[in-house]
Formats: structure tokens, C-alpha cells, sequence
């Protein structure tokens, strides 16, 4: 079976809004431009969270290291009561979670959580690629294959951030009047 990361139009990633943090201290979005991100969402009552996306999370954060800032945020949908700050924190030492998590914000009465809703996620696991300019650069819900994820995750780490493709643009040769005469 082949995995798709569908990539969405050139759309600036929104900022997270979290309410705690694990094992980082509070991280903006902002903080890491210029880096890779990969944002994993999950649930830990989620089966493929647990089975799949953050072991697939830990090993894109071992084998890219600093190239790639993996964060991971709690998004819960449902289940409330059981997947409390305290139960996330037993759950990330159980299961040996280093990555900064991020516990997704809710408004008000609202069940579907802020960041969540920002970014147009319908399930968990979900995984969103940024690029370093803060671009989303793909989106998948669901299982994503190993090989798949880590190619788009290279392909991103390869590729110049904006600023700095303009920059090494080479000068203009000649200097050209808006009457066609150059110089």
C-alpha cells in the first residue's frame, strides 16, 4: 500500500495554542523557524498513536537529530476525563517519549481542541510537515510509511529556506531602464 503525504497550497502554518509542555519548556512555532518541524498529533488512548505514529516521531527525532524539531501535541477529542496532564506525564516516561509534547488548548465547551481545529486535523494520528519558513508542507491522518515520511522529511532539510534562495541568487548582469535600454 502506498502512503500519501498530501500537501496542501502554500499555507503559513498557524501558531499552537498549548496549555502545558513535556520535556521542553514552552515552545512557539516561531521558536523554530528556520528548522524542520514535524508535529505529530495524537491521543494516548489512540491504538495507531501508540502502535505507530510515536515510534515512527522517535525515530525521525533520532535519525535526523537537530536537522528536524519532532513535537509532538496532545490533542484530545474524546475521553477526557481519562487522558488528564498527569496521565499524559506517567504515559510519555512509559513509553520513553523524549520529544517536546505540547498539550493542545480548549475554548471554552468546545470538545475539539484549538490547535487541532487551526489546522484543519479529523483524527489522530496526524502528521504535519513545516517547512523552514513556517510553510505546511504535507498532512497525513492516519499510518504513515517509514520510508515515505522520512524522504519528505530529507527532501525539507535539503531545501534552502526563502531568504536564503534570494540571497544566493546571482546579481542581475546589467542594469535595465524601464525603456528596454540596458546597460
Amino acid at each position: 500500500m502506498t502512503t500519501t503525504i498530501t500537501t496542501p497550497r502554500q499555507t503559513l502554518a498557524p501558531p499552537w495554542k498549548t496549555t502545558r509542555w513535556f520535556n521542553n519548556d514552552p515552545l512557539e512555532l516561531a521558536d523554530l523557524r528556520g528548522r524542520v518541524v514535524v508535529l505529530e498529533a495524537f491521543q494516548m488512548l489512540c491504538p495507531g498513536c501508540v502502535g505507530q505514529a510515536l515510534p515512527q516521531a522517535t525515530r525521525l527525532a533520532r535519525t535526523f537529530g537537530d536537522d528536524v524539531a519532532v513535537i509532538g501535541l496532545h490533542s484530545v477529542f474524546e475521553h477526557h476525563a481519562a487522558m488528564t496532564p498527569t496521565s499524559l506525564e506517567a504515559f510519555l516516561h512509559e513509553y520513553r517519549i523524549g520529544f517536546p509534547v505540547g498539550v493542545d488548548a480548549h475554548q471554552d465547551d468546545d470538545p475539539t481542541p484549538v490547535t487541532f481545529a487551526r489546522y484543519g486535523m479529523r483524527g489522530t494520528p496526524t502528521t504535519v510537515l513545516i517547512d523552514r519558513d513556517g510553510v505546511i508542507r504535507g498532512r497525513h491522518l492516519g499510518a504513515v510509511d517509514d520510508m515515505a515520511i522520512a524522504a519528505a522529511v530529507a527532501r525539507l532539510i535539503e531545501a534552502k529556506p526563502v531568504r536564503e534562495r534570494v540571497e544566493d541568487a546571482a546579481p542581475p548582469t546589467s542594469v535595465c531602464a524601464v525603456d528596454g535600454n540596458c546597460a
